[in-house]
């Protein structure tokens, strides 16, 4: 396979043992999950299970619990900065569900590592790369001759989704970052040989990833906007203390999220969340519009997408409803696993394997009463082992089958789905006779069930 690793700026072939120790830049628990950490996650766990058909992954996320965000956000709602990182970690792990975003191998907390972060500060601070002035301990930028070797920069630029580089008139560098923060009133606070304090933000990741998978692994993800200064610093804080070169061999970074060509921002008024999404859409969608655009690039959010997108997991799902058992064993997949498997072993490219995937089913449909449902029905489900978005769950049918349906049916549906599993069927019966009297049909199959409005 081939990996366009941001630190050499080209493709490599990627070359590792049968183990990958792979780490991805989890989320700061402050807020509800949004369409940017839909974008890198969901691209991040797509690549993972494909890696795992060849490859034993060890996929390791951190969750960032402790840091000024969350203390500002918790003061501003009246709680403490532990409940409210709980709750948001929650909501984080509910939206990666729906997304089917499950093959994290491990989270791991920053709270839970705080003798490690101490431990690689006093490793600093003795090397000479930090040191310490009255609000906290900061690493030395100079010191590290590499410094901006993976973004080729050393400076903050406008396309920084956040530096998050504390600001202090004593600091030796504009660009010296705190990696120990000393206590302030009413803030979480630990032992340390300094003292009461907090970890900074960027040592968490180092100090994380050194415990699971020692001073050097192999392939490290996030966000493009955490290039700068967030991995950099990773890169000056292990390679200080190892004396290891490289820290991680490659590094992977997702394109940037627009809406409708700008960035997204509460003040622009265009911010979505996951749950915004998934109030209006079926997640299956969100999931289908990122994998169609390549991880690297730039990802443009709008509504016009998502109409185009519903007709293609349309197309999807006709298919499958189409497909029949008949005596015809006609082999139809040979050549398209092969093409799209070349496709994702080029740079994971998800674009032109969705398309192969679609050429697939204009042939198919063309030869439906001669085309083996079986052979069919294995190659793609082979394929939505990566994608997860070729089937659609029983709650997501009514968003593929019906648009223009209100709240009022959706929640009646939901209702209705809910007194089945409970095998309440007189209720769900009930149910059903109130939707048809709005002017729907409910057609109940092995695969769920489908929602059509009355001719």
């Amino acid at each position: 396979m081939k990996i366009y690793n941001t630190l050499k700026k080209k493709k490599e072939t990627l070359e590792v043992k049968e183990r990958i120790n792979f780490f991805v830049c989890g989320p700061t628990v402050y807020d509800y999950p949004h369409l940017g950490h839909a974008r890198t996650y969901v691209s991040f766990d797509a690549f993972v299970k494909f890696l795992r058909k060849t490859y034993d992954v060890f996929y390791l996320q951190n969750i960032t619990d402790i840091d000024d965000k969350i203390i500002q956000r918790a003061d501003e709602a009246e709680t403490s900065p532990a409940l409210l990182a709980k709750r948001f970690e929650e909501e984080y792990l509910k939206d990666m569900e729906l997304l089917s975003v499950n093959s994290v191998t491990e989270y791991a907390r920053a709270t839970d590592h705080i003798e490690e972060i101490i431990s690689q500060t006093e490793k600093l601070l003795k090397k000479d790369f930090a040191y310490i002035i009255e609000d906290g301990i900061y690493y030395d930028i100079s010191k590290f001759k590499d410094y901006g070797k993976l973004s080729g920069r050393t400076t903050a630029q406008a396309e920084d989704g956040t530096t998050r580089i504390d600001e202090n008139v004593r600091k030796k560098n504009k660009g010296d970052f705190c990696i120990w923060k000393f206590s302030k009133s009413n803030e979480p606070e630990w032992d340390s040989p300094w003292g009461k304090g907090r970890p900074g933000w960027h040592i968490e990741d180092t100090a994380i990833s050194e415990k699971f998978f020692g001073e050097q692994y192999d392939v490290h993800g996030g966000g493009r906007d955490l290039m700068f200064p967030h991995h950099e610093a990773e890169i000056t804080i292990m390679e200080a203390i190892s004396r290891k070169v490289p820290f991680v061999r490659y590094w992977v970074h997702t394109g940037f999220l627009t809406i409708k060509g700008e960035k997204m921002s509460k003040s622009l008024k265009n911010f979505i969340t996951i749950r915004d999404f998934i109030k209006k859409h079926s997640p299956r969608i969100l999931r289908f519009l990122i994998l169609k655009s390549h991880y690297r690039s730039p990802f443009d959010y709008d509504e016009e997408k998502i109409a185009q997108a519903k007709q293609e997991l349309k197309k999807i799902d006709q298919f499958i409803a189409n497909l029949k058992e008949n005596e015809t064993k006609k082999e139809i997949t040979k050549g398209y696993r092969e093409k799209i498997t070349e496709a994702l072993n080029d740079d994971f490219n998800t674009p032109v394997a969705i398309a192969t995937l679609f050429s697939f089913i204009t042939e198919a449909n063309l030869k439906i009463e001669e085309v083996d449902k079986e052979e069919v029905e294995t190659f793609l489900k082979e394929i939505d082992s990566v994608f997860n978005f070729i089937y659609a769950k029983k709650e997501e049918i009514l968003l593929s089958y019906e648009e223009n349906i209100s709240e009022e049916i959706k929640n009646l549906i939901k209702e209705r789905e809910e007194a089945r599993k409970k095998k309440d069927f007189q209720r769900a019966d009930g149910i059903r006779k109130i939707i048809e009297k709005k002017g729907y049909l409910i057609e109940d199959t092995k695969k769920g069930f489908k929602i059509k409005k009355y001719e």
